[in-house]
């Protein structure tokens, strides 16, 4: 992920002792921990998301099936010599 950024390893020392003199020692700590948090409820969020996508998936062909049966049910019953159901 790094080679992404081109960036080596005194970029990144650069990058943290700018944050630790930006923010401080005490506050770090709790950026960081509501950094871990943030990124554990984005990953929660997509793999809910995956999941009704194939869920959805899934279900497709179920809903296909069913809409396809009832309308040959109703193409049968429409065919019917006598639609009222009184004897002929």
């Amino acid at each position: 992920m790094l080679a992404l950024f081109n960036l080596g390893g005194g970029e990144i020392i650069l990058m943290l002792a700018g944050a630790l003199l930006l923010f401080g020692g005490r506050k770090l700590p709790e950026l960081a921990r509501g950094l871990g948090q943030g990124i554990r409820e984005f990953k929660k969020a997509t793999q809910g998301v995956t999941a009704e996508v194939q869920n959805a998936a899934e279900e497709k062909p179920a809903r296909k099936f069913l809409t396809h049966s009832s309308s040959q049910a109703e193409r049968t019953v429409s065919q019917s010599p006598n639609p009222d159901g009184g004897n002929i």
